[in-house]
C-alpha cells in the first residue's frame, strides 16, 4: 500500500513531466486570481477615499444655510429670502432627534494684518462645539472656549495657511493680529485639513461667535441682528438622518412661517445621505468589478479543468496498469485529489502574495497623495473566494474523471488509447 510521500512524489513526477503545461496552468491561476484582487481592491480604493473627504468634513454633519421660500402656485406672494438666526439654534437644540447643534457666522471680505504681512481669509465667528459637530485638527494651543464666548472675547485660532501668510516663519504665539482695524490675541493654530487641492479650509480664521456678531455682523437691509450664516447639526442616532432632518425641517419652517415639507426653501448638505449614496455607488462598483474579475478568474479555472481531464485522459492506461499491481481506487484518488490541489493552492498563493506586494507599493507610492481615491488595497474575502473557487475546480476536475477511470476494470484501462 502506497504511503502519502510515494503519492506526492508521483504527483510531483508527473507535474515536472509536462513542466510548460503545469507553468502555464499555474500562471493563469495566478493571473486570474491576481486580476481579481486587484480589480476588488480599485473599487475599495475609491470607497475609502471618498469616506476619508467626507471624514475630514466631519461626522454625521448636516449642513444648513439661509435659503429663500419659493413661490407656491395659485398664490400671488413671491419669493422670500430668510436667515438662519441664533433663535433657529437655540429651539433646534431642543430637539431630542439631534445630538448636537452649532452655528457658525462666516465673512470673507475681512482684512487682517499682523507685524510682518497682511492677508484676507476667511473668518469665522464660531462656538466652542465647533469642534464636535466639524472636524478640526488643533495643532498647537488652544480653541475657542466658553468664556471666550460669554465674555466677547478678541481671541482668534488660525487655519496653518493664514498663519504662513501673517506670521511668514515666525512664531506665532502670543502675538496680536488686528482684523479690520481691531486687535485681537492669537491663541491657537489648526492642522491642515486640504483635500488634494482644495485647500479652503486651511485658509479659515476662528473667533468667538458673540465677538463676530459684535464686530462684524452680517451685511444687508432688514437683516436680524443675530443673523447666522449655517447651523450645523448632527442627528442622536449615528448615521440615522431622517428623523434628524425633519425635526428641524419643523422648526425653521415654524421660525419663518413657510410649510416645512417644500424641500426648495432649504439649502443643506447632508454628509449622511452623501456617504449613503457614496456607498451605493462604490457597491455597484464592486460588483461590477468583482465580475470582471470573475470572469479572468474563470478562464483560469476554464484552464485547470482542461488541463486536469486531459492529464487523466492520457494517463487512463497508467491507471489500469496501477490497478493490474496492485493499486487500490483510494490511492489513485488521492494522487489526483493531491495534484489538483497543489497546482491551485501553489498558483493561486502566488497570485494573492504578488497581487498583495503590488497594492503594498502603490499604496507607499500614492497613499492619501490622491484626492477622492486611495491605491487598491487587498480584501481577504475576495482572496479567500477566489481560491476556495480555484481548488474546488481543480479538485473536482481531476477527481471526477479519475474516479470513472479508477472505476474500469484493469484490462479495459489497459486497452484505452
Amino acid at each position: 500500500m502506497q504511503n502519502l510521500g510515494d503519492i506526492l512524489g508521483e504527483v510531483f513526477r508527473a507535474m515536472m513531466a509536462n513542466k510548460l503545461r503545469t507553468f502555464l496552468t499555474m500562471f493563469g491561476i495566478a493571473w486570474g486570481v491576481g486580476s481579481l484582487l486587484v480589480l476588488v481592491g480599485l473599487g475599495e480604493g475609491f470607497r475609502s477615499g471618498q469616506q476619508r473627504n467626507l471624514a475630514s468634513v466631519g461626522n454625521d454633519v448636516i449642513m444648513m444655510w439661509s435659503a429663500t421660500i419659493p413661490a407656491l402656485p395659485n398664490q400671488h406672494s413671491a419669493m422670500r429670502a430668510y436667515k438662519l438666526t441664533l433663535k433657529d439654534e437655540a429651539d433646534m437644540r431642543k430637539l431630542p432627534e439631534l445630538r448636537a447643534v452649532t452655528a457658525i457666522l462666516q465673512r470673507q471680505d475681512l482684512y487682517q494684518v499682523s507685524a510682518f504681512s497682511n492677508t484676507s481669509s476667511q473668518v469665522m465667528g464660531v462656538e466652542p462645539n465647533f469642534t464636535q459637530v466639524r472636524f478640526v485638527p488643533l495643532e498647537e494651543g488652544r480653541f475657542i472656549d466658553a468664556a471666550d464666548l460669554n465674555n466677547r472675547r478678541r481671541v482668534a485660532v488660525l487655519g496653518p495657511k493664514t498663519a504662513h501668510l501673517l506670521f511668514p516663519g515666525r512664531p506665532w504665539k502670543d502675538e496680536t493680529i488686528t482684523i479690520n482695524g481691531t486687535s485681537f490675541e492669537v491663541v491657537g493654530r489648526v492642522g491642515s485639513n486640504a483635500r488634494g487641492n482644495n485647500d479652503f479650509d486651511d485658509q479659515k480664521l476662528y473667533i468667538p461667535l458673540t465677538t463676530m456678531q459684535e464686530l462684524f455682523a452680517m451685511k444687508g437691509e432688514n437683516l436680524p441682528k443675530d443673523a447666522l450664516t449655517s447651523i450645523q447639526y448632527q442627528p442622536t442616532i449615528k448615521g440615522q438622518d431622517t428623523a434628524a432632518v425633519k425635526a428641524a425641517h419643523a422648526v425653521i419652517g415654524a421660525n419663518h412661517g413657510f410649510d416645512p415639507s417644500l424641500k426648495e426653501a432649504f439649502d443643506e448638505w447632508d454628509t449622511i445621505h452623501t456617504n449613503q449614496l457614496v456607498s451605493k455607488i462604490f457597491d455597484a462598483m464592486d460588483v461590477f468589478l468583482g465580475g470582471v474579475g470573475i470572469v479572468t478568474l474563470g478562464l483560469g479555472a476554464v484552464g485547470i479543468i482542461n488541463i486536469m481531464l486531459v492529464s487523466v485522459t492520457e494517463r487512463t492506461r497508467e491507471i489500469g496498469l496501477r490497478k493490474a499491481l496492485g493499486a487500490t481506487k483510494r490511492s489513485i484518488l488521492t494522487q489526483f485529489f493531491l495534484e489538483g490541489l497543489i497546482l491551485t493552492t501553489v498558483s493561486g498563493v502566488v497570485g494573492i502574495a504578488v497581487s498583495g506586494l503590488f497594492m503594498a507599493l502603490l499604496q507607499a507610492l500614492f497613499g492619501g497623495v490622491l484626492p477622492g481615491f486611495d491605491p487598491p488595497r487587498l480584501v481577504w474575502w475576495s482572496a479567500a473566494l477566489a481560491l476556495g473557487a480555484l481548488a474546488v475546480s481543480g479538485i473536482v476536475a481531476g477527481v471526477y474523471p479519475a474516479s470513472i477511470a479508477a472505476s474500469l476494470e484493469p484490462v479495459e484501462a489497459l486497452r484505452r488509447e
